[in-house]
């Protein structure tokens, strides 16, 4: 009996020696495959390759954001304009797409070349605007930081999302179902002249007239605007709509102005005076690019929406009274800020006794002569109420 088991044996013994090795399944107690690298966690603490060193952050950029748009400052999207600025960015910024920056940036850019910008995109992993913030070094700007964070910060701690005009026409163009707002007065703005679509809803009228106007859903789409980047009221009705409760809650922070510049005059209220309708002209003075004060009082009480009034005085002189929807651009800030005055409509320069306006026409004429320019070389007496006195030398 024991002869006749060897075989077997054996042949037990050489099928485990010449059989191959099985690959074993992982067990907990086995050691792990060798995992892929985590991505680094990049942040102002441990910047990312190819980031601009120079970083500021939220709290700094909400003091820039501020409208009326702050003097001396330039917020910049880096990020494509159809894809992600229109649909959403930090009010006042411009848009500079990085992959555009070398064809836009001398059009867009400030002049003076110590003037601070400041350049965000999509946050962390996103090089655009630390790739713009290197671009304009090298043009020579001197006062260059980023905003690293960039606009996913921005909104996810709660502050208003701005759109541009051409995400409206957009959505309207699409027949997006959206509540436009006016924020702006009825008589003297919205019935002159407004966004197609838009409701009236002037901020000084918000609490009184909200509820029957707005809908009852908190969550529907509701787009703020009034007079561009200098207008507050489009800023303080939204955030009055968020107070109640909606959620959905946007701004267009460049307004009717921007609108009217892109595509043209909107609606005008029924009995309203027409917006296109022909306003007086411009009567020279005596000398050279003036005004006369005849002509200048027929305007600014007929036609006032067809000029831009600039009132060149110290602010604490405009504080104390000027002409309505006139805006302050002191002479001695003039220079740096050419690059912002409207072309769209005449200017009027004015001060107290002619001087400052004169100079500040003399001035556009010399660097920017496509702008038409008029001053008012006369002298002028302001109530705090904005009646005055005029007297034409």
């Amino acid at each position: 009996m024991k002869v006749k088991r060897i075989p077997h044996l054996a042949a037990l013994l050489s099928a485990l020696v010449f059989a191959p090795t099985p690959v074993l399944a992982a067990t907990p107690d086995a050691a792990p495959a060798a995992a892929a690298p985590a991505a680094p966690a990049y942040s102002p603490a441990q910047p990312g390759p190819g980031w601009y060193s120079k970083l500021v952050n939220l709290e700094f950029v909400k003091k820039q954001a501020a409208i009326p748009k702050t003097e001396g400052v330039l917020l910049i999207d880096s990020r494509p304009a159809a894809r992600k600025y229109d649909l959403g960015h930090i009010p006042t910024a411009i848009n500079i797409p990085d992959t555009q920056f070398d064809k836009l940036a001398p059009a867009l850019l400030p002049q003076d070349k110590s003037m601070l910008l400041v350049f965000y995109c999509e946050g962390y992993d996103c090089l655009l605007s630390h790739n713009s913030a290197f671009k304009a070094e090298k043009l020579g700007y001197t006062n260059v930081r980023v905003f690293a964070e960039g606009f996913p910060e921005w909104i996810k701690q709660g502050n208003l999302h701005a759109v541009s005009v051409a995400h409206i026409k957009k959505l309207m163009d699409e027949k997006v179902a959206l509540t436009l707002i006016d924020s702006r007065p009825k008589a003297r703005k919205y019935d002159l002249g407004h966004i197609p679509g838009a409701i009236s809803l002037p901020d000084s009228q918000f609490d009184k007239l909200a509820a029957q106007m707005l809908p009852t859903d908190k969550g529907a789409a509701l787009y703020f605007y009034c007079e561009g980047v200098t207008c507050v009221l489009s800023n303080d009705s939204a955030l009055r709509a968020i107070k109640l409760g909606y959620t959905n809650v946007r701004v267009v922070p460049e307004g009717y102005p921007a609108w009217e510049k892109a595509y043209g005059a909107g609606p005008t209220a029924a009995g309203a005076a027409p917006a296109s309708a022909k306003a007086p002209a411009i009567e020279a003075g005596k000398e050279s690019g003036t005004i006369t004060v005849s002509s200048f009082e027929r305007i600014y009480k007929e036609a006032p929406q067809s000029v831009h009034l600039i009132d060149v005085r110290d602010p604490k002189e405009f504080d104390t009274g000027s002409f309505k929807g006139a805006i302050n651009m002191p002479v001695s800030t003039l220079e740096k800020n050419l690059d912002k005055l409207p072309k769209d409509k005449p200017i009027m320069f004015f001060c107290g006794a002619g001087a400052r306006s004169g100079e500040a026409h003399d001035m556009v004429k010399l660097y920017k002569p496509e702008i038409k320019t008029v001053f008012l070389d006369a002298d002028i007496k302001w109530t705090q109420d904005s009646t005055y006195t005029i007297k034409g030398k």
